[in-house]
């Protein structure tokens, strides 16, 4: 990592912009595009820009936080970055695929951390959900659902009472977001291999929005889910603050 060419990005943040000015000053870089690696500056959403944004080169991305939670991030120092790059172990991340069908046509689109379908207006969402082609639940009435990674398992799953998934345990979370009926059900855990597929059921009067990580479609009638195996994200921890210890840690916060 000594010879690496570094590139920065950084959020709009103050402090993320202050930080990428001293870094710049102090360190030799490319433009991030030329890098060899690149150290993003700012929270949890930069990190994710920044995935999405390097999505087709493969680069590895470490993270500084100068955000607030930070949970993707390692700890922001300035001092010794060369030596913590050639330190860094990395974390392999596939994101999901999701195909959202709409009056219009559909979208595909990719996400790190979840796709989640959430309901429009006053009204509760009707889904039918299907996996691996085989129907599962014939009409959830919730606010929504999301399907979340082992990366996003801490982020919106969480808030909404989802399990903490460890990396590796080649797991998808299925987790429902206020549902009424059925209401004894919390949810599944599945296989990172399960096909998902979600039908909107009475969308006319109950319309649903699909959302990507950030990106979101109005309106669908059909919502299709799977991880992407064909696709690796390199993410880059200091060995004292690596990624997975972080997730099986936040099961024990009081």
């Amino acid at each position: 990592m000594d010879s690496a060419k570094i590139g920065f990005v950084a959020s709009d943040s103050e402090p993320a912009q202050a930080a990428l000015a001293r870094l710049k000053d102090r360190y030799p870089h490319v433009e991030p595009e030329q890098a060899d690696v690149v150290v993003a500056l700012g929270g949890d959403g930069c990190m994710l820009e920044t995935l999405h944004r390097f999505i087709g080169r493969k680069v590895p991305i470490y993270g500084m936080n100068r955000g607030s939670v930070g949970f993707l991030m390692n700890v922001y120092r300035e001092h010794n970055l060369i030596e913590r790059l050639t330190r860094a172990q990395p974390v392999t991340l596939h994101p999901l695929h999701m195909t959202a069908r709409h009056r219009d046509g559909q979208l595909d689109a990719l996400a790190i951390n979840e796709v989640s379908l959430l309901r429009e207006t006053r009204q509760a969402a009707k889904l039918r959900i299907r996996i691996d082609g085989k129907v599962r639940i014939d009409e959830l009435v919730c606010d929504g659902i999301l399907v979340s990674t082992a990366a996003g398992s801490t982020a919106y799953n969480l808030s909404a009472h989802g399990p903490i998934i460890p990396l590796g345990a080649g797991i998808l979370a299925l987790t429902p977001i206020s549902a009424f009926r059925p209401r004894r059900w919390r949810g599944a855990l599945l296989p990172h291999t399960a096909m998902l597929v979600f039908e909107i059921l009475d969308q006319g009067k109950r319309p649903v929005s699909a959302v990507a990580d950030y990106t979101e479609v109005r309106d669908v009638s059909e919502v299709s889910v799977h991880e992407d195996r064909g696709i690796d994200l390199t993410l880059l921890f200091d060995p004292e603050h690596n990624l997975e210890e972080r997730i099986i840690a936040e099961q024990f916060v009081p």
